[in-house]
């Protein structure tokens, strides 16, 4: 569990991130793709379901010893809650009401926010969106381990360490990369948040707002839902920066796997990349892909020539190389 890992760098490139070239082939090729852009009308009413079946949890959940409670944030309510952050990861790209209605899509974060327990709809928007924009980009894209990530947690026991912590790299990391002041809509963001879990803590107790905010922090570490973390972008094929997956849990998570599909096409709602990849297959067939978050996690973990520092980086414009 001592092993080091074999890279002592990320691999930095100088071209530019493959998506926005792809998607003008693809879109040459096949035009009727433009036909899939725009928001899924049914989005709403899954994503409200999860967030009832959540409240309607907590009336169970508050009467449950300790261990039981645990048990059940991991094999439940931290899937549910997954699948929300995922949600407010759709709403991020306006897919819930379209880009005509943008309030619309920060109300639904907003709700879908809150099982998660910690406000975070309105700064993810604000992060990802530039993730999608410079890809790579050693001091804009904030989905990047930092240097002190890759140097601390350089050996099999130390990556099953970083695993476990994601939750914690993924709230203070663009804090440490690429700091930015809050907006209005965050500060709202964080009072409707506070003000749900202050109601949930005085009508039913503790153990419920636990049940949602424990949830929320092992299911984003080591856990199978959490495997798409490190499949979307850790290098395990040289050349290749993003990665799909196209099994059973993008049932749960939007598709999300479906995941050069979502970066060639932002503006395909989850519900119809299946149907990219259907139109373009040549395009994605043929790229390296992973077939279980799982084992994504196990090799991440096991693999010495995969790491933190199994990142394409690109430098910064106007900093010097």
């Amino acid at each position: 569990m001592g092993q080091k890992v074999s890279r002592n760098d990320f691999e930095w490139v100088y071209t530019e991130e493959p998506h926005a070239s792809r998607r003008k082939i693809i879109l040459e090729k096949y035009p009727q793709i433009k036909k899939l852009f725009g928001h899924d009308p049914n989005f709403k009413w899954v994503a409200g379901a999860m967030v009832l079946t959540q409240i309607l949890a907590l009336f169970v959940v508050k009467d449950l010893s300790w261990s039981w409670l645990l048990l059940a944030a991991y094999c439940f309510g931290g899937i549910i809650n997954h699948s929300l952050m995922l949600a407010v990861h759709e709403i991020s790209h306006n897919l819930a009401f379209g880009h005509s209605r943008p309030m619309h899509n920060r109300i639904l974060g907003f709700i879908c926010n809150l099982p998660i327990g910690l406000p975070m709809s309105i700064s993810f928007k604000k992060y990802h969106l530039e993730h999608h924009r410079y890809q790579g980009d050693e001091t804009i894209d904030t989905d990047i381990p930092t240097l002190l990530e890759a140097r601390l947690f350089d050996t099999t026991f130390g990556k099953f360490l970083w695993v476990c912590l994601q939750p914690f790299f993924y709230i203070f990391r663009p804090l440490v990369i690429n700091p930015k002041p809050p907006t209005r809509l965050e500060i709202v963001n964080t009072v409707v948040q506070l003000t749900f879990n202050a109601l949930v803590v005085y009508f039913l107790g503790w153990k419920p707002l636990a049940y949602l905010l424990i949830g929320s922090i092992l299911a984003m570490g080591l856990h199978p839902v959490a495997g798409h973390f490190i499949s979307e972008h850790y290098m395990f094929a040289k050349g290749f920066e993003t990665y799909s997956y196209y099994g059973p849990l993008n049932w749960i998570t939007f598709n999300v796997g479906y995941h050069n599909e979502h970066h060639d096409f932002p503006a395909v709602p989850g519900s119809r990349l299946p149907e990219v990849k259907r139109i373009a297959k040549e395009f994605y067939e043929t790229m390296p892909q992973h077939t279980s978050w799982t084992r994504v996690l196990y090799d991440f973990i096991m693999d010495p020539a995969v790491g933190p520092y199994a990142r394409v980086k690109r430098r910064q414009r106007g900093l010097a190389s």
